[in-house]
C-alpha cells in the first residue's frame, strides 16, 4: 500500500489544480489504474446510451412514471445483493484480477445483450441479462474504490478522488455522447436493431481493451494486503451476511464516514427523484412523445450539463477543502443544492433545467469525492471492501425508494411544484442535520467509536 503523511498536510501539496494533477498522475501505478478506470467507465457510458434508448425512448413505448420507476427497480434493487458477495470476495481476491476478469465478463455479458435486443426481448430474460451486467459493474467499482489507497499516499487521497471516479464519470458521459452518435450515424431509432447492435458490439469491445489494460499492473499491487483468507473463499459465500454486518459495523462505529454515508444517501434519494423527473421532462414535456430522437437528444445535452458540473468538481473540490474541512463542503453543497432545485429548476424550461443539472452535478460530485475520502481514510484496509460494497448498497437502496416515490407523485411530464419542493426541502434538512452532527468532530483526527 502506498504510503504518505496522514490528511491535511496542506505543506507538502501543491498549491494549484494542475500541480496537484501533475503529482497525482506522476505515479505510474495510479496511471494504470486510472486507465483502467477511463476505459471501463466510458464504455459504461457507452451501453447505457443503448440501454436507455431500448428501454425509455423505444417508438413502440410510451414512458410514465411508474414505468421509469419500475426499469430502476429492476436494474437497481436486485444488483444491490451483489454488494455483500463483492466485499468479501474483493477482501479475499487479489484486486487486479477482478479488474481484469470483471472486465472480460462484461464483454461476454453485453454480446448476450445485443443478442437479445436482436430477437425484441423485453421480458424477465431481458433484465436479467442487463442486471448482470450492471452487477458486475458494481463488483469492479467497489474493486477500484478499495484499490485506490494502494497506488497513492493518504495526503493525496483528496485529490486522488477527485481525479479518479470523476474522471471516470466524465468518461462515461463521453461514451454516451460517442454511443449517442454512434446511433445517429448508424441510423438513429429508424434503424432500430442495427443502431443498437452497433452501440453494444462497440461497448464490448471497449470492456475487453479495460480488462487488458489491468493486466499492466502486478498482480499483488491493490491488496488486499492479507491475502490469507484465499484458501477459505469457497466458505465465503455461506459468510456473506456476516460480511455485510461487519462492513456495516465497521463503518458506523467510524462517525466521519457514518455520517458521510448517512448524507450522500440522502442526497442520492432527491437526485434519483430529479433523475426520473428529467426522463419524464424530456420524453414527454419538452418534446412529443412520438419524438423520441429529439427526447434522447435532449436527455443527452442534460447529461452533458451534469458532466460539466462534474468535471468542475474535480477542479473545485481539493482546491477547497484546503480550506475548509470536506464536512464544511459537503454541507455547503447540499445547500446549494436545495437552492438550485428553486431556482432555476422551478422555471420548467430546457435551458433553465441544463442550468440546474451542471449545478447538481458540481453538488453531486463534490459531494462523492469528499465522502469517498472520508470512507477510505477512517476504514481499515481489511475491510475496505467490505466497506465499499455496503455503500453501494446504501446508493442503490436510497435511488430505488426514490424511484419509488416518484412512482407514486410525478405525473407522466414529470412536472410537479409538490414534488420539486419536496427535493429542495429534503437537501436542506440533510444540510443543516449534517452540518451540526459533523461540527462535533474533529477537525483532522478520525472520530471513532466501539
Amino acid at each position: 500500500m502506498a504510503s504518505g503523511g496522514p490528511a491535511g498536510e496542506v505543506g507538502e501539496r501543491p498549491r494549484s489544480f494542475l500541480g496537484d494533477l501533475r503529482v497525482v498522475l506522476r505515479g505510474k501505478d495510479f496511471r494504470r489504474l486510472f486507465a483502467v478506470r477511463l476505459t471501463s467507465q466510458g464504455a459504461d457510458g457507452v451501453f447505457q446510451v443503448a440501454l436507455a434508448s431500448y428501454v425509455f425512448f423505444s417508438p413502440e413505448r410510451q414512458t410514465s412514471a411508474a414505468d421509469a420507476a419500475a426499469a430502476f427497480a429492476a436494474l437497481l434493487l436486485p444488483y444491490s445483493l451483489v454488494g455483500p458477495f463483492a466485499g468479501v470476495l474483493l477482501d479475499r481476491w487479489r484486486r487486479r484480477q477482478v479488474l481484469v476478469w470483471a472486465n472480460v465478463t462484461r464483454t461476454v455479458l453485453v454480446l448476450g445483450v445485443a443478442a437479445l435486443v436482436i430477437g425484441g426481448a423485453t421480458g424477465p430474460g431481458f433484465y436479467a441479462a442487463v442486471l448482470s451486467v450492471l452487477s458486475v459493474n458494481r463488483f469492479l467499482l467497489a474493486g477500484l474504490g478499495a484499490a485506490l489507497p494502494h497506488v497513492v499516499p493518504r495526503h493525496e487521497l483528496v485529490m486522488a478522488n477527485a481525479v479518479s471516479p470523476t474522471s471516470g464519470t466524465v468518461a462515461a458521459l463521453v461514451g454516451a455522447a460517442a454511443g449517442f452518435g454512434l446511433q445517429r450515424v448508424v441510423g438513429g431509432s429508424s434503424a432500430g436493431d442495427v443502431a443498437e447492435l452497433t452501440v453494444l458490439v462497440t461497448a464490448a469491445a471497449a470492456y475487453l481493451a479495460a480488462g487488458l489494460l489491468a493486466l499492466r499492473m502486478h498482480p499483488d499491487l491493490l491488496g488486499p494486503d492479507d491475502v490469507s483468507g484465499t484458501a477459505a473463499l469457497g466458505r465465503a459465500f455461506h459468510h456473506v451476511a456476516r460480511g455485510l454486518l461487519e462492513g456495516a459495523r465497521h463503518v458506523l462505529g467510524r462517525r466521519r464516514a457514518a455520517y458521510g454515508l448517512a448524507a450522500i444517501a440522502a442526497h442520492r434519494f432527491a437526485y434519483g427523484i430529479s433523475t426520473i423527473a428529467t426522463i419524464l421532462l424530456y420524453r414527454n414535456y419538452f418534446n412529443d412523445p412520438a419524438d423520441v430522437d429529439a427526447g434522447l437528444a435532449g436527455l443527452g445535452l442534460a447529461f452533458a450539463a451534469s458532466g460539466i458540473g462534474f468535471a468542475a468538481a474535480a477542479v473545485i473540490t481539493p482546491v477547497v477543502t484546503r480550506r475548509l474541512r470536506k464536512e464544511a463542503w459537503v454541507t455547503l453543497l447540499l445547500g446549494a443544492a436545495a437552492v438550485v432545485e428553486v431556482f432555476p429548476g422551478a422555471l420548467y424550461t430546457e435551458a433553465s433545467l441544463l442550468i440546474a443539472a451542471a449545478f447538481l452535478g458540481v453538488a453531486s460530485q463534490g459531494i462523492k469525492i469528499c465522502v469517498d475520502t472520508l470512507v477510505q481514510e477512517d476504514v481499515d484496509d481489511a475491510f475496505r471492501g467490505r466497506v465499499f460494497s455496503f455503500y453501494d448498497v446504501v446508493f442503490n437502496v436510497a435511488f430505488v425508494a426514490a424511484a419509488g416515490f416518484a412512482a407514486a407523485t410525478l405525473p407522466a411530464s414529470g412536472k410537479s411544484y409538490p414534488v420539486l419542493a419536496v427535493i429542495a426541502l429534503g437537501y436542506a434538512v440533510t444540510a443543516l442535520g449534517y452540518g451540526r452532527a459533523s461540527a462535533t468532530l474533529g477537525r483532522t483526527t478520525p472520530e471513532r467509536v466501539g
